[in-house]
């Protein structure tokens, strides 16, 4: 039987048979274990009777296979090079940015989307805030790693050899005056931690799963980001938010925590992440 999908605007025919079945194939994935047939079956909202027809078929393309000493089933070989395949092709931008306007809209502020580079956390997609006062974000520009949201937390979350290295190419600017001029009025930028004090703020970021400025390399804006993972565990993307202080909600559990925390764990599931 052919059912009608909702596409934007318009309707395309489906194969409803294919649509029930696959509720089989959810409940492996969602359960992420062997399951029997009666448990699979009854998480599909089916009978086994129904149930097992779609499973043989299933079998014989290779999606499930049945374990033979206990006949419970569990994602195939085909599945597995699908997942794989899929996993390859997922560019974490390009997951990302559909929902960075939206979180935008959501929380009243600029968002912008970070990636890690050769002179550390570089802006590659920016969303303006929908509200009259904002603060604005240019593309390509590169966060401090010490003192910035952004920047601290890709360093709670790559490799210590790393972040270390980027932190001495940091110290070995400042020695050159090559870090950014500061304006008239504004206050001295702080100094650069040692490795020991840095680890700590680290290690917060991690404590928190997200990080937060406050003020730091502008008076009155402040700033929060939250990580999003791949398939391997690895930092894929920083998901950042930025106003003006006097309006910008700064608290671990407040609503620009809440959205951010949401939208990244959103992107981390779409690129087979593991729940943390």
């Amino acid at each position: 039987m052919a059912t009608d999908i909702d596409n934007g605007d318009r309707a395309q025919r489906g194969i409803q048979s294919i649509e029930v079945g696959g509720q089989l194939l959810r409940a492996l994935v969602h359960h992420g274990r062997p399951m029997a047939l009666k448990d699979l079956a009854r998480e599909a909202e089916m009978s086994p009777a129904k149930a097992h027809p779609y499973l043989v078929s299933f079998s014989r393309l290779g999606l499930i296979e049945q374990d033979r000493s206990s006949g419970h089933y569990l994602l195939g070989p085909l599945a597995l090079q699908l997942g794989l395949i899929s996993l390859q092709q997922a560019d974490p931008v390009h997951v990302a940015t559909p929902l960075l306007a939206v979180l935008a809209q959501e929380i009243g502020h600029t968002t912008a989307l970070a990636v890690w580079g050769d002179r550390g956390a570089t802006i590659v997609r920016v969303a303006e805030s929908p509200a009259a006062l904002h603060v604005s974000m240019r593309h390509g520009t590169v966060f401090s790693l010490t003192s910035t949201a952004s920047g601290r937390l890709f360093g709670a979350y790559l490799p210590p050899e790393e972040v270390k290295r980027m932190l001495e190419k940091e110290r070995r600017r400042e020695k050159s005056s090559a870090r950014p001029e500061r304006h008239v009025g504004m206050p001295p930028a702080p100094p650069l931690p040692d490795w020991k004090h840095f680890e700590a703020q680290l290690h917060a970021v991690r404590e928190h799963g997200m990080s937060r400025s406050e003020g730091e390399i502008v008076p009155g804006v402040s700033a929060m980001s939250a990580p999003v993972f791949d398939h391997t565990g690895a930092i894929a993307l920083a998901i950042t938010a930025i106003g003006p202080t006097a309006v910008f909600d700064t608290g671990w559990d407040g609503l620009v925590a809440q959205a951010l925390k949401r939208c990244a764990g959103e992107v981390s599931q779409r690129l087979g992440a593991a729940q943390r």
